[in-house]
C-alpha cells in the first residue's frame, strides 16, 4: 500500500498530533511553536549539522542530560550522502 503524495504541512501536522497524544508530559501541552521552517540540505555537512541541532534539542531544554536518553529520537533509515 502507497499514499499519494501529501504537502510536508499535512505531514507535519500528523506527526505533531501523534506525538502530543502520547506526551507524557501533559502539564506542557502545547509543546510545538506554531510554525515550522523546512530547509533543503544539499551537502553532508548541512545534513549532519542540522540533526546535531535536533538531537540536541531535548538537553537545550531540560528532559534529559543526554542525547542518547531521549526515546522518541532516532534514524529509520540512515541517509547515504554522494557529495561533488
Amino acid at each position: 500500500n502507497t499514499f499519494p503524495p501529501q504537502p510536508l504541512k499535512k505531514w507535519i501536522e500528523y506527526w505533531r498530533n501523534q506525538v502530543t497524544r502520547a506526551w507524557p508530559h501533559r502539564a506542557q501541552i502545547p509543546i510545538w511553536q506554531r510554525e515550522f521552517w523546512d530547509r533543503q540540505l544539499r551537502r553532508s555537512e548541512s545534513y549532519a549539522e542540522k540533526w546535531e541541532y535536533v538531537v540536541n534539542n531535548p538537553v537545550r531544554h531540560g528532559y534529559v542530560p543526554r542525547a542518547k536518553d531521549w526515546p522518541y529520537q532516532g534514524e529509520l533509515y540512515v541517509l547515504e550522502w554522494h557529495d561533488r
